[in-house]
């Protein structure tokens, strides 16, 4: 029996292993993206040594250099900075910021939702409301708001967008755990007299956490996107940080005679946001048991 115990989990185990195999089998777009994808993190955790010039070296002899032009592959901008070394830069701070805000708004979320959903009552309406607040404007503009308020930098932009995600994440938790509360082995639990906490944290925080973790996956290519649209705007992160945004800005004063300076982290920020976005489609269609149940 023993035997029979312990080789249970092993098998259940296999059974998703296999599952999420002949999924990517069949999937060859999200192949593609999942290892574009991995190419932009590798690039972004070894910045140092991938690229070939440091993101703020100015080259006094190649301003505004075409791509191909000398060492400088993908060209150079105003300032006479390598595009590529930039760009590959960027990268590290798009994710950074993206993931960042995202995990932010995924715990601020699930605080709220869990107290929401568990405790009901005027607490529930109170921190709904709260949550309309905050779902009342578009992202981009709660974000500038907050920004207002704490000032430009990368920590700045990290919490404004985080905190503008936090609506979305907790009405996805609220209504996770309103779904498992009325669960019949949650009865079952509280029938034997197994205390609140032990029940949500063996039971309901278990059937919240996995979904929201699939919709923090679909929504780093949201943050990066908003995070993007306030470096554009001019109050996001300060130059001369390596930020798409801001060298998208730059270029597009030049984009009739040296249109690589905004192509090139237009086309990184691009691939990158199909890519992710690809990504939290599958991740979501494999493993978001509502989906799942649909199917």
């Amino acid at each position: 029996m023993a035997d029979v115990a312990l080789s249970s989990p092993p098998r259940a185990a296999h059974s998703r292993g296999a599952m999420a195999w002949a999924y990517v089998r069949g999937h060859v777009w999200f192949v593609i993206a999942a290892v574009v994808v991995g190419a932009y993190v590798f690039a972004a955790a070894f910045a140092p040594f991938v690229a070939p010039f440091a993101p703020t070296e100015q080259d006094m002899m190649s301003f505004m250099a075409p791509p191909a032009w000398g060492a400088h592959l993908l060209g150079t901008d105003s300032f006479g900075q390598d595009l590529l070394s930039r760009t590959i830069y960027g990268a590290r701070y798009a994710l950074l910021i993206g993931l960042g805000a995202v995990a932010i708004g995924a715990g601020g979320g699930l605080v709220i939702g869990l107290a929401a959903g568990l405790i009901g009552g005027r607490v529930e309406w109170a921190l709904m409301r709260l949550v309309d607040s905050l779902l009342a404007l578009p992202s981009l503009i709660m974000a500038i708001a907050f920004i207002s308020i704490l000032g430009q930098g990368v920590d700045k932009v990290v919490l404004a967008v985080g905190v503008a995600l936090i609506g979305p994440f907790s009405r996805t938790v609220r209504g996770d755990v309103l779904q498992v509360k009325a669960q019949p082995f949650v009865e079952a639990a509280r029938l034997m007299g197994v205390g609140t906490l032990a029940i949500v944290w063996r039971h309901i925080i278990p059937n919240v956490i996995f979904p929201l973790a699939v919709q923090a996956t679909i929504r780093v290519s949201y943050a990066i996107l908003v995070s993007s649209g306030l470096s554009f705007i001019g109050i996001g992160v300060t130059p001369p940080t390596p930020d798409w945004g801001l060298m998208i800005a730059e270029g597009r004063s030049f984009v009739s005679f040296a249109p690589w300076i905004a192509g090139v982290p237009g086309a990184a920020l691009a691939v990158l946001l199909i890519a992710l976005s690809v990504v939290g489609d599958g991740v979501r269609e494999q493993f978001d048991p509502k989906l799942r149940k649909e199917g």
